[in-house]
């Protein structure tokens, strides 16, 4: 019986979440519950938590995420279902202490407004009132019945009320309460989309760029099978942020501010952006949370607006040293002034691979600064830039322990082989990188041999990885495969191991793979 007691929680704690998020997509999408609930939980996980769930689950981590706050949910809200089957009281207020907890992660997140907590409040009572009438639909109104002594001397308790409906209708009527709760969500989520306006532009509305650079050349992809693609597939770019739901500001509404500690604040539209003269760069991008030989690199070609000509137009005031960067949802990334206006080519994304930004990469526009780690120079779905101190001002992750400046590692990676392979000729190839320092030569050591120069796939420029390969007369065994990269100017990568906090992680790639005979 205490199976369907809870049955009867976890149904109705759905149709309250659902009925939240409804209400959610018609005030604050950022205040839908489960939405809310899961940035509140990211912020508050400890870095070596979330560097665990990323190693372990790449980009499905929020996914992940989210799964385990629909279990934690499901166990205490079919919890609250048991305490009803015996008492009301004691079940309401595990709901109303839920539905606390949901409105206090709502309000508490960045550029929060009274209104969000509205969805939290609507999501305890609407799974109130349901886990109420379920119950007297399931077990009959509460009537009042002895009690029963636990033991001769022992306190007494209520008696838990039998099922009065057969199982069958019990069955229809939950099937009933989760397909309103499916109906709700679908009609929150359809209009959370449509409040965000479709997301991306059009690609018509991207303009021409008025010098563009020579077309990226053939990779070795086309000769060395296993090896990376010179230019990474938009829908191939690795995702690694902060948002459990993807933003989507409205590109009609959307504005970008420069401001701080400038002579000149002012802001933009996106059009205003459209309207600037737009550069096209080929760019690596990796992130800080990339292990040694991992996958979070990818590089494309970025179409956007220089930051140095806006910066220069905002006139930063003496003193000032860095530049923190605000995403719609809260989140910011310090990056130091003197590298925006180095003469790199950071800029304000509005495209990549020769189309509009899609919402998953930052729409509609994201910082993107060569040489440095995404945490600190590449801001998705940005909002402000605030011209300001790293005295003054600490970013997202450096108040959870990780570096407030953080240039790329030179790195190489080892694409192939892997696993088993057959004697004989066998390509070892990958890619290296050294942003904003490009890279000069690639050595590959087979077991304890000599370290053997790798041939070079074709040079993008100082902001772009470098393919690599090496033909190897591959003998029989278990046999063990290191890379290294230097850059342009003959600094080697570091040998040294070190995890990827606080600014990103060192060692050599190493590769074990078996050859049969």
């Amino acid at each position: 019986m205490d199976r369907v007691a809870a049955l009867v929680g976890v149904t109705s704690a759905g149709l309250g979440i659902a009925a939240g998020h409804l209400v959610a997509a018609l005030t604050s999408p950022a205040a839908s519950p489960l939405v809310a609930l899961g940035g509140a939980v990211i912020d508050l996980t400890p870095t070596a938590a979330r560097e665990f769930a990323i190693r372990t689950f790449g980009s499905a981590d929020k996914v992940m995420l989210t799964v385990v706050i629909a279990l934690v949910a499901a166990a205490l809200t079919g919890a609250a279902g048991v305490l009803g089957r015996r008492s009301l009281g004691p079940a309401l207020a595990l709901v109303g202490a839920l539905g606390a907890v949901l409105i206090l992660a709502a309000v508490t997140r960045p550029g929060a407004q009274p209104s969000f907590a509205i969805p939290g409040l609507v999501t305890a009572l609407v799974g109130g009132v349901a886990l109420v009438v379920q119950l007297r639909w399931a077990y009959g109104p509460r009537r009042s019945t002895p009690a029963v002594r636990v033991a001769a001397t022992g306190p007494e308790r209520s008696t838990p009320r039998p099922l009065t409906i057969d199982r069958r209708t019990l069955f229809l009527e939950s099937a009933g309460v989760v397909a309103a709760a499916g109906a709700l969500g679908w009609a929150g989520s359809r209009l959370a989309a449509g409040r965000g306006a479709g997301g991306p532009l059009p690609a018509a509305t991207l303009p021409p760029v008025a010098s563009p650079p020579p077309a990226v050349p053939a990779g070795l992809e086309t000769t060395v099978p296993g090896v990376t693609p010179l230019v990474t597939a938009v829908g191939d770019f690795y995702r690694v942020d902060t948002a459990l739901s993807i933003p989507r500001p409205d590109p009609a509404t959307w504005r970008l501010t420069i401001g701080g500690r400038v002579a000149h604040p002012y802001t933009l539209t996106l059009a205003d952006l459209l309207a600037m003269p737009l550069v096209e760069r080929d760019i690596t991008l990796t992130c800080v949370s990339n292990p040694v030989g991992g996958p979070y690199c990818g590089s494309t070609r970025w179409t956007g607006v220089l930051v140095a000509d806006l910066l220069r137009r905002a006139d930063p005031e003496p003193g000032a040293d860095m530049v923190l960067s605000r995403s719609v949802d809260g989140f910011t990334a310090s990056t130091p002034l003197a590298v925006l206006l180095d003469g790199r080519d950071a800029m304000i994304a509005l495209g990549m691979d020769g189309r509009p930004l899609t919402a998953t990469h930052g729409a509609p526009a994201r910082l993107l600064t060569p040489g440095l780690y995404g945490y600190v120079g590449a801001t998705k779905w940005l909002s402000d830039l605030r011209v300001t101190t790293f005295a003054a001002d600490t970013a997202y992750w450096t108040a959870r322990g990780w570096a407030p400046q953080a240039p790329v590692k030179t790195a190489a990676r080892i694409d192939t082989p892997t696993g088993t392979v057959p004697a004989g000729p066998v390509p070892i190839a990958g890619v290296a990188w050294a942003t904003h320092r490009g890279i000069g030569r690639i050595e590959v050591q087979v077991d304890d041999g000599p370290w053997q120069p790798a041939m070079l796939g074709p040079d993008v420029g100082l902001d772009y990885w470098r393919q690599w390969h090496l033909t190897w007369q591959a003998a029989p065994g278990r046999h063990t495969l290191r890379a290294r990269a230097y850059d342009a100017a003959g600094q080697v990568q570091t040998a040294d191991v070190a995890d990827v906090l606080p600014d990103g992680a060192t060692g050599y790639p190493v590769v074990e793979v078996t050859v049969r005979g």
